[in-house]
C-alpha cells in the first residue's frame, strides 16, 4: 500500500508542476522551448532526462539481464550521441536559430526537403515516444496489477495533463523532479541491494558465463548497430534539438550536453549492473523487459521498491513528453504553419498538436509489444534517411537540393528494404540506409549545382527559404537574445 501511495504522489507531483509550467508559458517560445532560459543545472537535468527514457532504464536493465555488461552499449551510444550534440551542434544551431531539423534541411535545400524530412521525424519521434508509453504500462502493470493498456493509458493521461498544459516548461521543471528521483532510485538504492543480493561481484562472476563480464559480450555486429542508430540518430533528434535550444546561451548548451554525456554513461553502466545481478537472483524470467520491475519487487523493502517505480516512471515519463512535444513542434512549425501562416503561433495551436499527437502514440502504442525494438524500427529509419543530409547541410557547402532528395529516398528505401529481408529488430537496415544515403548525397552533390542563393554561405548563415517564421514566430534566422536564467 505504500509503494502505491508513494506512486500516486509522485503522478500528483507530476500534474502540479504542469500546472506552475502553464503560468510561464505565455508564448509559443516559452511553449516550445522555455523561453530559452535554462541555467546549467536545470538544463543538463532535462537533457539527461530525454536521454535516459524507458529503453536507456527498463530495455537497459533487460540487455543487462540477457547479455551482461555489455548490455551498456545502448546507452553508451545514447550518451556519446548527446555529448557530441553539444561539441557540434549547439553553435551552429544558435546562431542560426533554427528549431527543428526540417527547418535544417529547408534552409540549404528549399520546401520539399522540409516535407520529407518532417514526415521521417515525426514518424521517429512517435515510435519513440510510443516506447516510452510501453515502459510505462510495464512499470504500473506490476505495482498495481492492473492490464498493461490501462496502466499504459494512465501514464499517458498524466504526461498529457502536464505537458499541454505548459509545453516545455511543464516540462522541464517535471525533468528536474525525475532527474533527482532516477539518480537516487538507481545508483543509491537498486544497484548496491541487488548486487548485494546476488552475492557481490565476485559471485556474480562465479555464478554467471565469462561473456556476462566481456565489453564485447553482445556481439561486435550489435555494438555497431547500436552505435549507428544511437550515436548518429540521436544527433540529429528533434527531442535533443529541441532541449538544446531551452539553454539561456551557446556555452550553457554545449557544456551542458557534455555534463549529460557523463551521466548518462554511468547510469547505462549502472543498468547493465543491475541486470546483471538479476540474472543471478531471478535466472528464469520469461520476458527480460520485465527483469526492472521484477527484480525490484524481489530485491527491495517496501517504500523503497514505490522509489524505484517511480525513478523508472521518470524515465519513461521524460522521455516521452519531450518526444511529444518534438513531434508536436515539427508538425505545428514545419507542416501547418506554412498552409496557414501566422495564425497557427499561438500556445493554443501548440496544445491541440501537442494533444493530437498524444493520441496517436497512444493508440500505436496498443500495437508494439517491446520497449527497444519499437525504438530500433524507429531510429533505423531516422538514421538512414536523414543523417547524411542533415549534416551535408550543416557543415558541406557543396551540398545540393537534388542530392538531398536522393539521399532520402535513398537511404528510405535501401533501409525498408533490409527490414523486410532482414527483420524489423535486425542490424543491417540502417548500416546498408546510411551507406546508401551516402553514397547517392555525395555523388549527385558533385554532380549538380547548388541553389544559387545559397551556395558558398555557412549554415548559420542561410536566409529562411521557406518564408517561414520560426517556433517564437520571429523569423527563424533571426537571432534571439539571451534572457535570465531560470
Amino acid at each position: 500500500m505504500i509503494d502505491k501511495l508513494i506512486i500516486l504522489l509522485y503522478l500528483l507531483l507530476m500534474v502540479g508542476a504542469g500546472y506552475l509550467g502553464m503560468r510561464r508559458s505565455r508564448t509559443s517560445e516559452d511553449f516550445t522551448v522555455a523561453g530559452r532560459r535554462l541555467g546549467p543545472f536545470m538544463y543538463t537535468s532535462a537533457m539527461s532526462t530525454v536521454v535516459l527514457g524507458a529503453a536507456s532504464t527498463v530495455g537497459g536493465v533487460s540487455l543487462g539481464y540477457q547479455y551482461g555488461i555489455s548490455g551498456m552499449v545502448l546507452v553508451l551510444s545514447l550518451a556519446i550521441g548527446i555529448a557530441a550534440i553539444g561539441v557540434l551542434f549547439a553553435g551552429r544551431l544558435f546562431r542560426s536559430g533554427v528549431y527543428t531539423v526540417p527547418d535544417a534541411m529547408s534552409r540549404r535545400f528549399g520546401r520539399p526537403s522540409r516535407i520529407m524530412s518532417s514526415v521521417i521525424v515525426v514518424f521517429y519521434t512517435l515510435m519513440v515516444g510510443v516506447g516510452q508509453i510501453i515502459g510505462i504500462g510495464t512499470v504500473l502493470t506490476v505495482v498495481f496489477d492492473i492490464p498493461p493498456t490501462t496502466a499504459a493509458f494512465i501514464g499517458w493521461a498524466t504526461i498529457m495533463l502536464y505537458s499541454v498544459a505548459g509545453g516545455m516548461w511543464s516540462i522541464t521543471l517535471t525533468d528536474v523532479v525525475q532527474f533527482m528521483v532516477k539518480t537516487l532510485g538507481v545508483f543509491a538504492v537498486l544497484l548496491p541491494l541487488v548486487v548485494h543480493e546476488a552475492g557481490g561481484l565476485s559471485a556474480m562472476r562465479a555464478e554467471l558465463p565469462g561473456r556476462f563480464f566481456s565489453p564485447t559480450g553482445i556481439g561486435m555486429s550489435t555494438i555497431g548497430a547500436y552505435f549507428l542508430l544511437f550515436f548518429f540518430g540521436f544527433m540529429i533528434d528533434q527531442g535533443n534539438w529541441q532541449r538544446l535550444l531551452t539553454a539561456r546561451s551557446e556555452k550553457v548548451a554545449r557544456w551542458g550536453a557534455i555534463v549529460s554525456g557523463l551521466y548518462c554513461a554511468l547510469y547505462g553502466l549502472a543498468g547493465a549492473l543491475i541486470g546483471t545481478a538479476g540474472r543471478v537472483v531471478l535466472p528464469h524470467l520469461a520476458n527480460p523487459d520485465d527483469a526492472y520491475a521484477r527484480i525490484s519487487s524481489l530485491v527491495l523493502p517496501v517504500g523503497l521498491f514505490g522509489l524505484v517505480m517511480a525513478a523508472a516512471l521518470a524515465a519513461s515519463m521524460s522521455t516521452a513528453s519531450g518526444l511529444l512535444i518534438g513531434a508536436s513542434t515539427v508538425l505545428t512549425n514545419d507542416v501547418l504553419r506554412p498552409l496557414g501562416g501566422g495564425r497557427l503561433s499561438s500556445v493554443r495551436a501548440n496544445r491541440i498538436t501537442l494533444f493530437a499527437v498524444g493520441l496517436v502514440a497512444l493508440a500505436v502504442s496498443y500495437a508494439v509489444d517491446s520497449v527497444v525494438g519499437a525504438v530500433t524500427v524507429a531510429a533505423d529509419l531516422l538514421a538512414a534517411a536523414l543523417l547524411v543530409p542533415v549534416v551535408g547541410a550543416m557543415f558541406w557547402r557543396r551540398s545540393t537540393a537534388v542530392a538531398a532528395i536522393g539521399g532520402v529516398l535513398a537511404g528510405s528505401t535501401v533501409c525498408v528494404a533490409f527490414m523486410a529481408i532482414s527483420g524489423l529488430y535486425a542490424n543491417e537496415p540502417v548500416m546498408y540506409g546510411m551507406a546508401a544515403a551516402l553514397a547517392v548525397f555525395v555523388t549527385l552533390s558533385l554532380a549538380t549545382r547548388p541553389d544559387p542563393a545559397v551556395a558558398g554561405l555557412a549554415f548559420e548563415e542561410l536566409p529562411d527559404s521557406a518564408g517561414v517564421r520560426d517556433a517564437a514566430g520571429v523569423p527563424a534566422a533571426q537571432a534571439v537574445p539571451s534572457a535570465p536564467s531560470a
